[in-house]
Order: C-alpha cells, then sequence, then structure tokens
C-alpha cells in the first residue's frame, strides 16, 4: 500500500519544464604506459515542454572531479638561510582532478548561495574542516595554484558553447598525470544563476595493459618489483658500458 501510493504520488509531480539530455565522446579512459592525456567531449541538448523561456538567462556548467584525497599543505620559510617547512594545514578532501567549464563568466550563471549548495567552484570542492591555521583559505589557494600550474585544475569560463539555448557542448582535457579511479561528469542547468537541473554520470579511468600489470607488482609484491628494477638497472649500465667499449678506437 505504501509503495503504491509513493508511486502515484511520483506520477502526479510536474515534468520539469527544462531537462539534461547527455553525450559523452568516450564512458572511460585507459592510462597506458605511452598514455599522455586524454580529450573527452561533453555533449547534449535541453529538453522542453514548453516554448523557451525568454524572461530570464539560460546557463549551462560542465565540471569533472577525480577521487578526493587528503593533501597536507605546507608553508616554507627561509630560517639560518635555507629554505625550511613551517606550519601546515591538512586538507581533508581535495579533487585529485577538477575542470568547471561554464557558457558565460560564472559570477552570471551561477549564483553564491548555489555555489555553496552545490559545491561548483574549486575552493568550494576543496573541504579544510580542521584546519587551526588562521590564513588556512592561503594554504587552499597554494593548493589551486599548484595544481592549476600541472593543468590538474582548469577553470574554462566561455568553455561551454550554448546554440540557441538547447544544444551544448565542450571538450575537457584530461591531462597525463592523472589519478586512476572514477571521474564524475556533473552537468548543471541554471536560469538567472539558479540551478533547475543537473545530471550526473561517472567515467572510470584505470590502467591497462603493462601499466597495470607494474601497479599490481608494485604494490603487490615490493621485493620482486625492487629485485625486477635492479635487474634492468644493472642491465642497462652494463649494456651502455658495453656499447662504449665498442666505440672505442
Amino acid at each position: 500500500m505504501i509503495r503504491l501510493v509513493a508511486l502515484l504520488l511520483l506520477v502526479a509531480l510536474p515534468a520539469k519544464a527544462e531537462e539534461i539530455v547527455l553525450g559523452l565522446s568516450r564512458d572511460e579512459v585507459a592510462i597506458t604506459a605511452t598514455f599522455e592525456g586524454s580529450d573527452i567531449l561533453v555533449f547534449g541538448a535541453i529538453r522542453r515542454e514548453a516554448p523557451i523561456p525568454t524572461d530570464s538567462k539560460l546557463g549551462v556548467i560542465v565540471t569533472i572531479a577525480g577521487p578526493d584525497e587528503p593533501v597536507m599543505v605546507r608553508r616554507k620559510d627561509r630560517r639560518v638561510g635555507i629554505w625550511v617547512n613551517t606550519e601546515g594545514v591538512e586538507v581533508d578532501a581535495a579533487p585529485s582532478f577538477y575542470a568547471v567549464a561554464s557558457s558565460g563568466p560564472m559570477k552570471d550563471v551561477l549564483r553564491d548561495v548555489e555555489d555553496l549548495r552545490y559545491r561548483i567552484t574549486i575552493p568550494r570542492m576543496i573541504r579544510s574542516v580542521g584546519a587551526v591555521v588562521d590564513d588556512s583559505a592561503s594554504f587552499t589557494q597554494a593548493l589551486i595554484r599548484i595544481r592549476a600550474g600541472d593543468e590538474l585544475y582548469q577553470v574554462l569560463e566561455g568553455g561551454v558553447t550554448l546554440d540557441q539555448d538547447t544544444l551544448f557542448r565542450t571538450a575537457i582535457t584530461l591531462p597525463a598525470n592523472l589519478t586512476e579511479g572514477d571521474y564524475v561528469a556533473h552537468i548543471f542547468l541554471t536560469r538567472d544563476g539558479t540551478v533547475i537541473d543537473d545530471y550526473i554520470t561517472t567515467i572510470p579511468v584505470q590502467k591497462v595493459g603493462l601499466e597495470r600489470w607494474l601497479y599490481n607488482l608494485a604494490h603487490e609484491n615490493a621485493l620482486l618489483y625492487g629485485l625486477m628494477s635492479l635487474a634492468i638497472a644493472i642491465a642497462a649500465g652494463w649494456g651502455a658500458s658495453a656499447a662504449f667499449s665498442l666505440l672505442r678506437p
């Protein structure tokens, strides 16, 4: 009886005026020994039950987030002529990769209160609950700056093309130094900065082939991995020495 009532209530709910229909150029990313990065094309359409509203501004935001991980961020100060680590802040969770693309300037397509609710921008995605340093925000900004330099954090304002308020597309580049795991693609549809619909899908990123075998060997049999690495280094050194010996007059 309870299930029947719940089903009737669900049917009675009004359909959303605008909904996201999403597509991806690929549904997984394979990391091989020669992996140099990958591009993911995110595209889709907006399904409507009524004509396009003309009294408000439409916006589209696309985010791709890698697995969360704790990070220790330290400050370096010059002491007695050398640089040493001093204060530090432990970030409870920060995405290993995060890209956010929008159809316009973020301030125009997303309100602050919506960002606080959905945690869309990069600073909102980083959680540092237990920080006790007074200027912990500066440590967070340092982390963002470092990872942005490595292309692990990307802000692409205007990176989403929106055609006739119906079709949208964007391309996001994944760098070579990816962390393995499930990457979450989250698309937000906004009107005057307020989120009216969102869509989530997962993109597995995993090592395959030789890369996977070496990774498993290093983590499951460290002794064998170390001996094999030592043998390869010795063989490479002996080979180089033999080659130089042959080249001598």
